[in-house]
């Protein structure tokens, strides 16, 4: 960052603080270049980009290439202007996300808004809350939408006693209800879809097909649409205990009715895991099969520890 001209090669390895003493150590030009290559892709990995300056006559010619960071990475348009509670703001949304689970566009705003160096409210500062993403599968599939690649992976729908291999165009990440969900097209189908990530059975792979990076807008708002109406359009009235995590929890998002509460659900089986979690708490009255999915849970938790003792 400290040139436009960028500095070849020769030039870091000779003046960059690590290089500089691994080379006065005894460190061959040959293990330093290794190191140098290692630290570049592990610059990009963490999202600082990294331009290569060759020669323009023979591009393919890396001998005397130049390599700069772009400042324009790390500065703000001129006209936008942020006041310190602005600036605490921005980066304590930032903070909420792990940089992992950041796009690109997102990591290289961040890095934009840290660099203008302003004081920020320190009474903002204090409060950091959080956005765990626990699914593996969420990286490869975030990393395959940037990149508009097909994916494919095999996933277990509920009821299925094995998963089937799905190939598809990813288009979203969305959370619904405390969870993760993969919006796009199956191209087996050839109809949107909506994935949960924890029902993704083994590694996604990123294929080398491509897809129309355009289908990719709005693709969020649509998912969250879907499963918003298809939560509305099925309700389970279930009987709650007063004053328990359960009637804590459900009555978040549920409605009161006569008899208990009203929970809209997207997932009958996802649903009825929660559930059976709060054990007496909640009484399922209908319907019928998500009353059924739940007592199964409780049967099989009986049995499980049975068998155990």
């Amino acid at each position: 960052m400290a040139t436009e001209q960028g500095l070849t090669k020769d030039t870091i390895l000779s003046s960059v603080a690590g290089y500089r003493e691994q080379a006065a150590a005894g460190a061959s030009k040959e293990a330093l270049e290794k190191m140098f290559e290692r630290d570049k892709e592990n610059l990009r990995g963490m999202g600082v980009p990294i331009e290569t300056i060759g020669d323009h006559a023979d591009p393919d010619d890396l001998r005397e290439a130049r390599y700069r960071v772009p400042t324009a990475e790390y500065a703000l348009p001129a006209d936008i202007r942020f006041t310190s509670a602005e600036v605490a703001l921005l980066n304590l949304a930032g903070s909420v996300w792990s940089e992992k689970s950041m796009s690109e566009p997102a990591r290289s705003g961040l890095r934009k808004i840290r660099a203008l160096g302003n004081d920020v409210d320190a009474e903002i500062v204090g409060y950091a809350p959080r956005i765990s993403v626990r699914d593996a599968a969420f990286a490869p599939l975030q990393r395959a939408i940037e990149a508009a690649r097909v994916v494919s992976f095999t996933y277990l729908r509920p009821g299925d006693s094995a998963a089937r291999v799905r190939r598809i165009q990813p288009l979203a990440l969305v959370e619904y209800e405390a969870r993760w969900h993969l919006f796009g097209i199956d191209t087996g189908l050839g109809a949107e879809r909506t994935f949960l990530l924890s029902r993704i059975t083994d590694g996604v792979q990123l294929t080398r097909d491509g897809f129309d990076p355009s289908l990719r807008l709005g693709a969020g708002e649509r998912a969250l649409a879907g499963l918003r109406d298809l939560a509305s359009a099925q309700q389970a009235l279930v009987e709650v205990h007063p004053g328990t995590e359960a009637a804590l929890r459900l009555a978040r998002r549920g409605a009161p009715a006569a008899q208990g509460l009203y929970v809209p659900f997207v997932d009958a089986h996802v649903l009825a895991d929660e559930l059976a979690s709060y054990g007496p708490e909640v009484r399922v009255v209908e319907p019928t099969r998500l009353r059924d999915l739940v007592i199964e849970r409780l049967r099989a938790t009986i049995a499980r520890h049975e068998d155990v003792a």
